[in-house]
């Protein structure tokens, strides 16, 4: 038996597609016609069937040279304008009134008869061992009414694999060989087959271009359980899926009336023909059957990783759904919206949707040109353009007008929410704060970006602006890393009958993972080069005054460690560790092209990185180019008297006005700088290396990282590497992030709908109001005459009366603590003290009682007015109870740094797909159930302590900063000379002075017999001489200081200079 042959493979095949309406015939090779590529018999049947007028015409047009005439001119036309583009449009030839039809595919609106009948004659055809003009023997091709549409080389595993099915195609199907005077027409781009399949009995692979060696292919599998390849089919070959579901008859016509997509380039040549991955047809062809199956109104959350071709995607779901049709004809959506920064997607959307159905302005682009683009988007949306393409900035004026016009003129839409970044946020800002976490909030204040996830959560929270509307939107969310929010939102039950419970959470509608494309090879595995660092440092303070002084412990530790992690050492240590490990490792790579970027803190840690790092380069004599990406401006008197932004002459000189990822594509720059900004959304594929100054948590983490990924195979080589040094987090925490993307994103379980009645009856047992007070708000916030003035009358009495507690409880307690300097309070100032302590918790857990009813009243219908009356008399009660913002402040001026050391723990290639682990998202725990607590107060020369203690880490007399700040320096302030010249030169001048470089050896040699180690490191090494200098020069501030010594001398002397 020879089952395991390739034959057999071929048989299978064959046999299948033989049994589900294709025609085959053993030895149809016989009869395929080889000059000129195609299969007579049924172009010429597909006519006489089709269009018999047609057909008629020919012939007495030509008369015995009629089918010869035909084939001539079809060969001709697909010569000239491809293979595509005769069978979407036609053919002309003399002797014909009207275009010949060379297939009919299936409209959006239903058949008629005629076309039924026309759609039933199209002739799909496998044939099997056919030769080419260079005597090459393809395993299979499929034709369309005699055209060639797809090739394709079948390997069984028993005897190959996939690889030499490729190689096939790269070395022995070259359209064009050496030595032949002519290219191949069944296998020449773009006139021969549409596609070519790699194809064994586990894996597919495919291309649409053969260019000999540099062919390449895309993998066309299904996925594995979140792997890549394809998961074992109990009947047989696990890729059957490619013959039964994909060369399915009806299955195919569509991919070749509606998926594939031609691109020209300036001169209009076409130049590559885009046939869609597996999971994006798969994708879009399962949200297209659910919108029909469910109708207007669903939400669809597809995770899809970085490198799906989430444009083309998008692109794809967008034209299906603005052609969508229902059973009765009746077109379901009036306009689909969809919010994109990626400038690529709106040309790619015009030229796809031409591509269709040639027909142009069926897309509109909100670009604020003509108009404003909030006038731009009400003319395109009430206008009925089919696709409006508007930018996350438009976006929620977009959704507020969504929803208007489907309340009030009954219009029907779909929104598609592609993955988008902003900082200006607009109208949006307010709702924005109900649905984001305190670390966003944080962020979002630095200068942060907000993303589409967290604008359409904050728009659909506003319950009042969606009344009507539910049904009448579709929403439609494309994201890799989808918040534990936007899944509860979101996410699909498998029950949806029942509610969300354990045993029914919400999930993606469909899943392409990360790891299935990192292991496609569409993207990077960036931790596999992880190096951690773990900062060490001793601080002091100078002067007794602080010792009894008490300060309120969270406060004080952070405000610590601002201030270290701003200390100009600090900065500079690592700067030094980041630019030579980038010249070391990072440059070399991809031909010397290689980028990196630089992720810090805030904006300010962002400015002082900038200054100390081109400080640096430049004492180097190194040639790296630097940029600093921030939003918004930056006051920080230690840098720049002025406030800058990163638009700034000062900050990024070698901007020149250009957009910052133009300029840094460019090869002037190789490090970026970024504070909240480009941490998501940002694709540079020549960056290799990233340089880690910032705590990442969960979805932060794994988006900042995954800049890294993007795949590059171009002009400069293959992007094989990747660099993460990290200076701020735990490496099993970073892991442990990206765990929970690694394969489809859980939650953990879901949100308590009871959590708001708890909530209602903690306020409610506060005492600080009553159902008459809430009712009477209510009723002018409904009402449509309702004034301003009404509302103040209505809630003033609440919170004046709140106001003037806080007030009274704030004076006892002021009193009291001025009676009692020991630190006790007295009866009557400790119970002003909790007075004081439960207003503010009273008004914490009123703004938890908006956001969390905001989220939850969107997933619960809670059927209870008492509970929506009092969301609408909070949020109006919250905003006038302006106390409990008070902090206490942290004098830090006295604290010196006199260790520091930067302690590399090694490289860690952190190993994605734990098995049997559970990494999952969690959902919201109980809000409001603080409790007052006595806020811990510590001496802050205990907490200076503590600090120490926590950053121990191995600190030795070597890491003092002692030997530069006071050694070095001290006995360089001793020179006269070198103050002489500090005073008469420019601190550029003074830097490069020789009498400098040997004053600095003397004082090396002169500490030698104290300080050994670091003195004979010194000795030894004119780099670490210089380092010493940039360091003496940079935070040690030696030039300001001998300049202040000259300064004090002439005054001492009375010589003013």
């Amino acid at each position: 038996m020879a089952l395991h042959k390739e034959i057999e493979f071929e048989n299978d095949i064959c046999n299948h597609l033989a049994a589900k309406g294709w025609l085959y015939a053993e030895d149809d090779a016989k009869v395929y016609d080889t000059p000129r590529a195609l299969f007579p018999a049924d172009v010429v049947a597909w006519v006489q069937e089709s269009q018999p007028d047609a057909w008629a015409a020919i012939v007495k047009a030509h008369g015995a040279n009629a089918e010869v005439t035909l084939l001539d001119r079809l060969r001709k036309l697909m010569d000239d304008q491809g293979t595509l583009q005769v069978l979407r449009v036609g053919l002309e030839m003399l002797g014909l009134k009207a275009p010949l039809k060379l297939a009919q595919f299936r409209p959006a609106l239903a058949m008629n008869p005629e076309l039924e009948a026309r759609y039933a004659a199209n002739r799909l055809r496998v044939v099997r061992q056919v030769r080419t003009n260079h005597d090459d023997i393809i395993d299979l091709v499929l034709f369309l009414n005699g055209i060639p549409v797809a090739t394709a080389e079948l390997k069984s595993e028993f005897t190959q694999g996939i690889n030499e099915a490729v190689d096939q195609y790269k070395f022995d199907r070259i359209p064009k060989p050496k030595g032949k005077a002519f290219a191949e027409p069944l296998l020449d781009f773009p006139r021969g087959a549409l596609v070519h399949f790699a194809v064994t009995n586990r894996t597919v692979m495919m291309t649409t271009k053969l260019q000999g060696p540099s062919t390449y292919f895309l993998p066309f599998n299904m996925g594995d359980h979140g792997a890549a390849g394809n998961p074992p089919n109990g009947q047989g070959h696990r890729t059957h899926y490619l013959w039964e579901q994909v060369w399915q008859r009806d299955s195919w016509l569509e991919i070749i009336a509606r998926y594939l997509v031609t691109k020209r380039d300036e001169k209009k040549r076409i130049t590559s023909i885009l046939f869609p991955r597996y999971h994006q047809l798969d994708a879009t062809r399962k949200l297209v059957q659910a919108v029909l199956a469910e109708g207007v109104g669903q939400k669809y959350l597809i995770q899809h990783s970085a490198g799906s071709g989430k444009t083309n995607s998008i692109a794809w779901a967008a034209h299906f759904l603005a052609d969508l049709h229902d059973a009765s004809n009746n077109k379901l959506f009036s306009t689909v919206l969809v919010v994109s920064d990626r400038t690529v997607l709106d040309t790619q959307l015009q030229e796809a949707i031409f591509d269709f159905e040639r027909t142009a302005g069926v897309v509109a682009t909100i670009k604020g040109e003509s108009q404003s683009k909030s006038g731009e988007l009400a003319e395109a949306l009430s206008g009925g353009k089919k696709i409006v393409v508007c930018t996350i900035q438009t976006f929620p004026f977009a959704l507020k007008a969504v929803q208007e016009l489907a309340a009030t003129q009954g219009k029907r839409f779909a929104v598609i929410a592609d993955e988008a970044h902003s900082s200006q946020t607009g109208e949006a800002a307010g709702k924005l704060k109900q649905v984001l976490s305190a670390q966003e909030l944080q962020d979002l204040a630095d200068g942060g970006e907000v993303g589409t996830e967290d604008i359409l959560a904050a728009q659909m929270s506003a319950k009042a602006g969606m009344a009507g509307t539910a049904s009448a939107v579709t929403y439609v969310a494309f994201t890799a890393t989808p918040k534990a929010k936007t899944l509860e939102l979101f996410g699909r039950r498998p029950n949806p009958d029942q509610p969300a419970g354990p045993d029914n959470l919400p999930a993606p509608f469909h899943v392409y993972s990360m790891r299935q494309a990192i292991e496609e090879g569409f993207i990077l595995d960036v931790l596999k080069n992880y190096t951690s660092y773990k900062l060490a440092f001793k601080l002091a303070h100078n002067g007794k005054e602080w010792d009894d002084k008490e300060v309120e412990r969270s406060e004080a530790l952070k405000g610590l460690m601002r201030w270290v992690r701003l200390h100009p050492y600090n900065i500079a240590q690592k700067v030094q560790v980041v630019v030579e490990h980038f010249l070391e490792n990072v440059q070399p790579l991809l031909k010397g092209q290689a980028k990196a970027m630089v992720v810090v803190g805030s904006r300010v840690e962002a400015v002082r990185w900038k200054m100390a790092i081109d400080s640096y380069i430049q004492a180097q004599s190194y040639v790296l180019g630097t940029l600093v990406a921030y939003s918004g401006e930056v006051n920080d008197p230690n840098s720049f008297p002025e406030p800058v932004t990163e638009n700034s002459a000062q900050i990024n000189p070698g901007l020149k006005g250009r957009d910052i990822r133009d300029a840094f594509a460019t090869d002037e720059f190789q490090i970026l700088l970024v504070a909240n900004k480009f941490q998501t959304g940002f694709d540079q594929p020549l960056l290799c290396g990233m340089y880690v100054d910032k705590k990442l948590a969960g979805i932060q983490a794994v988006q900042t990282l995954s800049r890294l990924n993007r795949a590059y195979n171009g002009a400069y080589g293959l992007k094989d590497t990747t660099y993460i040094l990290d200076f701020a987090n735990d490496p099993q925490e970073i892991l442990a992030a990206f765990q929970t993307y690694y394969e489809t994103a859980e939650l953990a379980g879901v949100t308590d709908p009871n959590l708001i009645f708890d909530l209602r009856a903690k306020l409610d047992g506060s005492g600080h109001y009553d159902d008459y007070e809430v009712e009477r708000v209510v009723q002018v916030e409904l009402n449509p005459k309702g004034t301003q003035a009404q509302l103040i009358a209505a809630i003033e009495p609440v919170a004046d009366r709140l106001l003037k507690r806080f007030k009274a409880a704030s004076e006892v307690f002021k009193a009291a603590s001025e009676k009692f300097p020991n630190g006790e309070l007295g009866p009557d100032g400790q119970a002003a003290k909790d007075e004081l302590e439960a207003l503010q918790l009273f008004k914490r857990d009123l703004g938890t009682f908006v956001r969390v009813y905001a989220f939850l009243s969107q997933m619960f219908d809670y059927g209870n007015t008492a509970i929506e009356k009092r969301a609408i008399f909070f949020k109006r009660l919250l905003p006038l109870l302006d106390f409990g913002k008070e902090r206490s402040g942290v004098d830090l001026s006295k604290v010196t740094l006199t260790h520091h050391k930067l302690k590399k723990q090694g490289a860690q290639p952190l190993v994605l797909g734990e098995p049997d682990a559970e990494y999952k998202l969690d959902p919201m725990t109980a809000p409001g159930t603080g409790q007052i607590q006595d806020k811990e107060k510590i001496k802050l020369s205990e907490i200076v302590q503590k600090v120490n203690d926590l950053f121990d880490g191995e600190l030795t007399d070597d890491d003092k900063l002692i030997y530069v700040n006071n050694v070095l320096k001290g006995k360089l302030l001793e020179s006269e000379l070198l103050m002489q010249q500090a005073m008469n030169n420019s601190k550029e001048q003074f830097s490069n002075s020789p009498d400098l470089a040997s004053e600095l050896m003397n004082a090396i040699i002169e500490a030698f017999e104290a300080h050994g180690t670091m003195s004979k490191q010194a000795l030894d090494s004119e780099k670490v001489r210089q380092g010493l200098k940039h360091i003496l020069l940079g935070p040690a501030e030696l030039y300001e200081s001998l300049r202040q010594r000259g300064q004090n001398s002439s005054e001492e002397f009375g010589r003013p200079r």
